[in-house]
């Protein structure tokens, strides 16, 4: 999985006068509605991260949405193509401020596609500094808050949790941090 680049991002946000908007998902069909939303030709985006979980005694790892219950859909306004995103199966409607669909900050989503790979999938932080607030991703530690207190060379990180009233010094990998 590579880095997307920005030739790759420009091509992705599209001409001119295409713009990005968010669709409100139903519940667990994000799946579907991305692959009907491309069967229709319409540009998708869906923003990725691992999130860690316990469930039954061990940790477990997938892949869920960066933001649950919304997809990034890209096309023109002005041809009137968005009644036909809220009439998608797996859509419940796209998200709106009076009569007409809200597009997203062109930036935001650029952004937003620098930060993934090709499949979507955020990629970790390349620019922690000592001091920055993280939340650890992965393990048995998944979902604390820590402070980063050192960066190594070898793609690790020492970070301080507060476990109990008490800072414990810990090392992770940098891929197991998202900035808080």
């Amino acid at each position: 999985m590579d880095r997307i680049n920005v030739v790759e991002v420009q091509m992705v946000l599209g001409s001119g006068d295409t713009s990005w908007f968010l669709a409100q998902l139903k519940p667990n069909s994000s799946k579907i509605a991305e692959r009907n939303l491309n069967q229709q030709g319409f540009k998708t985006f869906l923003p990725m991260e691992e999130q860690t979980r316990q469930c039954n005694g061990k940790f477990v790892t997938t892949l869920r949405p960066l933001f649950p219950g919304y997809i990034f859909v890209a096309f023109d306004l002005t041809q009137g193509l968005w009644q036909a995103v809220n009439s998608t199966s797996g859509i419940t409607k796209l998200v709106r401020f009076g009569e007409k669909p809200a597009a997203v900050p062109l930036d935001l989503v650029s952004q937003l596609l620098l930060r993934c790979d090709d499949q979507g999938k955020l990629l970790p932080l390349q620019s922690l500094t000592p001091g920055d607030q993280v939340t650890l991703t992965k393990g048995p530690f998944a979902n604390f808050l820590a402070e980063v207190e050192k960066i190594s060379p070898n793609q690790r990180a020492w970070v301080l949790l507060d476990v109990m009233g008490s800072h414990t010094k810990v090392s992770v990998r940098l891929d197991h941090l998202r900035s808080a």
